[in-house]
């Protein structure tokens, strides 16, 4: 990659943000919709029993979530050796494809497809991006890297999210997804315009990349990730029926809870990259920590709206923190495979979401109430927390494998930001 003058490397980090803001926007913004979705896909159901039928919407989120699991290793194998600048414009534009298919798709069975296409290119256009930004950014800002590209993620939280829950609930859920379409046609034009060529990994071959899956830490921190973000996403897909049914609050106040949980979030992903780069394991205890006080924080407050919006901003935090603690731990043990390893912490992560969303969706539908998802939530934590400990036991005395190609993109990186 040739020498980035300070504007231009901005204007590369902010074209790789600005998909992760397309990304953010198409994964949360079923969350505030689902009561809409329910009530136009499966009208039936949602006239006799409106509870299961959100239930029933919230496997839009789970598909979505599944694509992310299968799309993220499977693209990421295959594609380490491409151009990433190439590599970013096609996922792109296969995002775009995607979400126009899911707003125009008739049935809810071809709603579900859509959705798993869509979520398809996620984890690898995370990874791939990450890899870009930490060698924009220079060696030591792994972590810093990271936040800069999940942070298009989470202003979508604060900004995206609820502007398109608003489109939604007044033009319908389908022109939602339309305009998500429009971000990511931006998105696609942003990276053309802006993102340097870079190479990719020129020894990269599938069974290299695959390699990672033999190290236990590695599967040890997917399984970390998959638990504790299932605890935040239990309480993020019903944040709807939640804040309506259980603070009693209206429909309209759900935008405002929304972009309260995405400046937790913007917040924590922040805190959580710098945290990262001190020492990763060091954060993902902390971290959880701070998840498990913010859960019961939630659960005490919730029926009031000051306490709801404090809850919800609080576990946002967390659980936004936690996600580059995570990738950069992964990242620290899956040696040369690092395309993979930044990928497939999307991967865990919408495991989370996928197992959130379906545990949420069963407990509303077993008639335990909207509570009962941020209850699922908590005891998650415990599990997740569990898995980091043994993996932080398999490593604390064997060295870290070795990824010398590394240091030589960031000292490249390096003097490429330094000119």
């Amino acid at each position: 990659m040739s020498t980035l003058s300070p504007a231009r490397a901005r204007l590369a980090l902010t074209a790789l943000a600005l998909g992760g803001f397309g990304i953010g926007t198409t994964e949360f913004v079923a969350m505030g919709l689902l009561p809409n979705i329910a009530a136009d896909l499966l009208p039936e159901l949602d006239a006799v029993d409106p509870a299961a039928a959100i239930a029933k919407a919230g496997a839009v989120i789970t598909a979505y979530a599944l694509g992310v699991v299968v799309g993220a290793p499977t693209i990421a194998a295959f594609a380490a050796r491409f151009p990433r600048k190439t590599l970013l414009t096609v996922l792109a534009i296969a995002f775009t494809v995607a979400t126009v298919a899911s707003a125009l798709a008739p049935t809810f069975e071809t709603v579900l497809v859509a959705r798993f296409l869509a979520g398809l290119p996620h984890g690898a256009y995370f990874g791939v991006a990450a890899l870009v930004a930490a060698k924009i950014m220079g060696p030591g800002k792994r972590g810093q890297a990271v936040a800069f590209v999940l942070s298009g993620l989470t202003i979508a939280s604060v900004i995206g999210v609820p502007a398109i829950t608003f489109l939604g609930q007044q033009t319908g859920w389908r022109i939602a997804y339309l305009a998500v379409a429009g971000l990511f046609a931006l998105a696609t034009l942003a990276i053309v315009a802006f993102l340097p060529w870079q190479e990719g990994d020129p020894d990269a071959t599938v069974r290299r990349e695959l390699g990672a899956f033999k190290r236990p830490a590695v599967w040890l921190a997917l399984l970390t990730g998959a638990l504790g973000f299932g605890g935040f996403f239990a309480v993020y897909s019903y944040v709807a029926p939640l804040a309506t049914e259980i603070t009693g609050t209206s429909e309209s106040f759900v935008p405002l809870a929304l972009v309260v949980l995405g400046l937790g979030m913007t917040s924590g992903n922040l805190v959580g990259g710098r945290l990262a780069d001190s020492g990763a394991m060091r954060a993902v205890f902390i971290l959880f920590g701070a998840f498990a006080i913010a859960m019961v924080l939630l659960i005490v407050l919730v029926h009031g709206v000051t306490g709801l919006l404090i809850g919800l901003f609080l576990v946002g935090a967390a659980a936004a923190a936690l996600s580059p603690a995570i990738q950069t731990r992964l990242m620290d043990v899956a040696g040369e495979s690092q395309t993979i390893a930044a990928a497939v912490n999307h991967s865990s992560l919408n495991l989370g979401n996928s197992l959130g969303a379906f545990l949420g969706g069963v407990v509303i539908a077993a008639g335990w109430g909207y509570l009962a998802p941020t209850w699922i939530g908590l005891a998650l934590i415990l599990p997740g927390a569990a898995c980091a400990l043994a993996g932080w036991a398999i490593t604390r005395n064997a060295p870290m494998p070795t990824k010398p190609h590394l240091v030589e993109e960031s000292a490249d990186a390096q003097m490429g930001a330094s000119a």
